[in-house]
């Protein structure tokens, strides 16, 4: 007796109408990775830009690059000069204003503090100027039974201290080698890394770093908790809008 003949499934294919919104999908996400290019292109010392040079740093055809400017034109991203050249506009003022007003220190402060006490299971805390003294805003105590005590809200001098000089930090001639350390400078028996942190204006928004019991600081703490401050310091300094470079161009150089 003979099998019936069977025939695979057939798949189904997609539809035309789903394969056109799939390609316009695309094509939309790129047009946005396109358009923040054009607007990253922007570099610090440039007040504007010819169409050449915007299409050669972003790699986009002129044509390409032409309407995606015109549409970040028409939003107030980027405004056209008389001469022809492009400069970036004033809404990108207005976001930023957003921005840091909507910025809650505490939310971007705590996490750092945070992983420094992991990661080092030293007590961290973040300090703020207040004209010849300075004030610890927050802090995470060490997980350690014998560890620094502090309160937030404490005040002590500025200059005095690996917190203070921190604060201080990017006005000292010559300008000293960051992270800073003190040894029994403040309290006899606690050791102290400091680092500063700046925020969008490029101003120094506080200080970030480790404090621990004298003893305990030896080589071997230096060598963990140097770099950990210096890592949270810049990633502090990103996330409240700041340029971290002054601070990465004072950091200690790590091995490797």
């Amino acid at each position: 007796m003979r099998k019936p003949r069977t025939t695979p499934p057939r798949v189904a294919e997609p539809r035309p109408v789903a394969r056109r919104e799939a390609a316009e999908a695309e094509g939309n996400v790129r047009a946005v990775d396109r358009a923040l290019a054009l607007l990253l292109a922007f570099e610090d010392d440039d007040a504007s830009l010819p169409l050449v040079e915007l299409a050669r740093r972003t790699g986009l055809h002129l044509t390409t690059a032409l309407r995606l400017l015109a549409t970040l034109e028409g939003q107030g991203f980027v405004q056209r000069l008389p001469s022809g050249g492009y400069a970036l506009g004033a809404q990108l003022l207005v976001l930023g204003e957003r921005f840091r007003r909507g910025l809650r220190l505490e939310d971007q402060v705590m996490p750092a503090l945070d992983r420094l006490c992991a990661d080092s299971r030293e007590s961290a805390a973040f300090f703020v100027r207040e004209g010849e003294a300075r004030r610890c805003l927050f802090r995470r105590d060490s997980p350690q039974p014998v560890r620094t005590v502090a309160r937030v809200g404490e005040v002590s001098p500025l200059h005095i201290g690996a917190h203070g000089r921190a604060l201080v930090a990017l006005e000292t001639v010559p300008r000293p080698r960051l992270p800073i350390v003190s040894r029994g400078e403040r309290l006899a028996e606690v050791a102290a890394i400091a680092a500063p942190v700046l925020d969008a204006r490029g101003a120094v928004a506080g200080s970030i770093g480790i404090t621990m019991p004298l003893y305990r600081f030896d080589a071997a703490a230096e060598a963990l908790c140097l770099p950990l401050v210096l890592r949270e310091a810049i990633a502090l300094t990103r996330a409240l809008g700041g340029d971290p470079a002054p601070i990465a161009a004072l950091g200690e150089r790590t091995p490797g």
